[in-house]
């Protein structure tokens, strides 16, 4: 049997549940359209057996089928996502926030919470002419690049940081920080200094500054960012502004009706 990209058990000795959810985790953002047999074989499961589960998926709704025959992931996954409560809360009571400050700044504003190991993107805003960056609506991406991601990993549990930093840590520019030492250090920084830096640590042209966002516990929920050209503005200019920002939806969170 093989595993999902999420770490889950799929195969043709799954449950039906399982193969069905198998079917689901093919998808990603460079797989937004599969044909049957593309199905079958990245879920790990018979063609016949794809086939009779991708009808039921289709009729229910989870799946649609373009002109092409292929299958692309139907809207009521996306209906049924916008009802997790962790994300919607946090997103509604966010926004007015992170307008604010894309009105402000004219560039991108992130909004992450982190699941396991990783980071999900629950909002993004895009600003006029600002850099172009690989994160997504519903996206993830590693916890040691990003810096809504070093905000996040800062303010885990310590087994966590070790499992991250005890792994594997992806590179994607030249720029980035690989070592775990060196990440350690940067970690304490974030949680001394109340925010994260990630210069040219995604993409070579961009620069992120990230802050977290507490609950009425105390405990930090979420991470804001806003993402710059490399070069534009010094990181100490953006820092307050994002700071500002994730204070005042922690302020909001906490005051807000569980």
């Amino acid at each position: 049997m093989t595993t999902s990209r999420r770490g889950h058990p799929v195969g043709p000795t799954g449950s039906v549940v399982v193969r069905a959810l198998g079917l689901l985790d093919a998808f990603g953002p460079d797989r937004s359209a599969l044909s049957l047999s593309d199905l079958a074989r990245h879920a790990d499961v018979p063609l016949s057996t794809a086939h009779r589960l991708v009808a039921d998926l289709a009729a229910w709704g989870a799946l649609e089928r373009d002109e092409q025959g292929r299958y692309r992931i139907g809207l009521r996954v996306w209906e049924l996502g916008a009802l997790a409560p962790r994300g919607q809360a946090l997103r509604e009571t966010a926004l007015p926030f992170l307008e604010d400050l894309s009105r402000i700044t004219r560039e991108n504003v992130q909004l992450a919470v982190r699941e396991g190991a990783e980071v999900v993107f629950v909002e993004r805003l895009a600003g006029s002419g600002a850099v172009p960056v690989q994160t997504r609506v519903g996206g993830r991406f590693a916890l040691t690049a990003t810096g809504v991601g070093l905000v996040l990993l800062a303010h885990s549990p310590p087994e966590l940081q070790d499992e991250v930093l005890g792994g594997r840590i992806e590179r994607y520019t030249p720029f980035t920080v690989t070592d775990p030492q060196r990440l350690r250090r940067m970690l304490a920084d974030v949680r001394r200094d109340g925010h994260s830096v990630s210069d040219r640590q995604v993409t070579d042209d961009a620069l992120s500054v990230g802050a977290p966002v507490s609950d009425a516990r105390g405990q930090v929920v979420a991470a804001v960012s806003l993402v710059v050209r490399h070069g534009s503005v010094p990181a100490r200019a953006l820092a307050p502004l994002v700071r500002t920002t994730a204070a005042g939806i922690s302020r909001a969170l906490s005051t807000s009706t569980p």
